[in-house]
């Protein structure tokens, strides 16, 4: 839908007109999205913000493929280059991509990420770019940087709440951060999933997997995640079933071998790498249950994707998952976070259940499908974008969260018609 002549009305009585908008998108590793929640996020909000009347320009850094750049999905991927470290690729990357969108004249910077923020405040206060920031994570807490790297990502948190026309975030958990921290506000706008057909149970052949008989954990090979937690739970389960690691290394080449040697001598353990497309829609649509004991997330895609599959869940019970399954299920249980005993009896358990009828989890899975939709996101994220854009121009200095007389994102509704 094009919505060329429409206005956007934000209940309260302010009215901020619809008008075509130049965003570019910096922070994601590059498009077509393979592996990584950010850059399937970007993916989907972009194609939308396209078919909506904006230009979006995506910048891409030059270590992510070979693939030419060129337009996706009515986006335009441009190469920016970086260097290809743990500790200079995002910031180097965004400082290249930020200096490409302003001259290219965008109206709206989108950073995603903490890290790649700490370039913002060059459009924030010598452009007429208005800075839109979205937090995925609280990336200064993530344990595989150190002491140094965490220093400076504690900087570029610190301006998360400060720098930046507009903050969203993508969790409610992530809303509360910000809202404790005096003057600060985030607006809400939570990540989308869509449903994927049917694919038939042969595509597990090439993974040595049978439908049902596998856990399947699906994200990055880093610390946070405690893939080796869920190893060493495993380990304790009896039988043939077996345990499909899907993912691979993020600067943390040293984990990820630490996990194979975990499971050196099991061989039920199965070592995937990342998988796309129908391969993955395969692994979670017929495995015997998803696994996500991670100890610090935002909002998890994986999480959401294998509800939508309708694949039974167990995952460590921090607020972002909890925002998901809620009081869980018979096919959606959470356990103690970093709890060994308590994750390897439910993943025995959920492995050896019977699938039986559950009207309290068809319901969680409806809910869930209906609520997170990239649709309804890449509306409130419009006004997210026009709003910013009211500030940047109209008035100098930092205004946080809505501004006076509006609501939050969560009551902007849609007129259509013309104007």
């Amino acid at each position: 839908m094009n919505s060329q002549g429409n206005e956007a009305r934000v209940t309260g009585g302010d009215h901020i007109a619809w008008s075509p908008l130049h965003i570019a998108m910096v922070g994601q590793k590059g498009l077509p999205a393979t592996f990584g929640g950010i850059e399937h996020h970007v993916e989907n909000i972009g194609a939308r913000l396209v078919e909506r009347g904006h230009r979006v320009t995506v910048y891409c850094r030059s270590t992510y493929s070979d693939a030419p750049m060129g337009e996706h999905r009515g986006m335009r991927l441009v190469a920016a280059p970086t260097i290809g470290t743990k500790h200079l690729d995002a910031i180097v990357h965004s400082a290249t991509s930020t200096g490409k969108a302003l001259a290219a004249g965008v109206d709206v910077v989108h950073y995603h990420g903490i890290g790649p923020g700490l370039v913002a405040p060059v459009p924030r206060f010598l452009s007429r770019s208005s800075v839109v920031m979205t937090v995925h994570g609280l990336d200064h807490q993530r344990a595989k940087w150190g002491a140094a790297a965490q220093a400076v990502l504690g900087a570029a948190h610190w301006m998360s709440g400060r720098v930046p026309d507009e903050l969203v975030v993508v969790s409610r958990d992530l809303v509360d951060h910000y809202r404790d921290r005096p003057g600060l506000d985030a607006t809400y706008v939570p990540n989308g999933v869509v449903p994927h057909p049917p694919v038939p149970a042969d595509l597990l052949d090439r993974f040595g997997l049978q439908p049902g008989r596998y856990a399947v954990s699906v994200g990055r090979l880093v610390p946070e995640k405690r893939a080796d937690l869920l190893i060493r739970a495993f380990r304790r389960v009896e039988g043939d079933h077996r345990l499909a690691i899907v993912g691979d290394s993020s600067f943390s080449d040293d984990f990820s071998r630490h996990l194979r040697d975990l499971a050196a001598d099991d061989p039920r353990v199965v070592f995937t790498g990342f998988a796309f497309g129908d391969d993955l829609a395969a692994l979670y649509q017929h495995a015997g249950v998803f696994v996500q004991p991670s100890a610090l997330e935002g909002l998890p895609l994986t999480l959401l994707e294998a509800v939508s599959y309708d694949c039974p869940v167990l995952v460590s019970d921090i607020p972002p998952h909890l925002e998901v399954v809620g009081q869980g299920s018979s096919r959606h249980r959470t356990v103690p976070v970093d709890d060994l005993e308590a994750l390897a009896v439910a993943l025995d358990q959920m492995l050896r259940a019977e699938r039986t009828p559950d009207p309290v989890a068809d319901e969680l899975r409806s809910g869930v499908v209906s609520h997170y939709s990239w649709d309804t996101a890449v509306l409130e994220l419009e006004q997210v974008y026009l709003r910013s854009l009211a500030r940047h121009r109209g008035s100098p200095g930092r205004h946080h969260g809505p501004l006076p007389g509006t609501r939050r994102a969560d009551d902007i509704v849609l007129q259509k018609g013309s104007r």
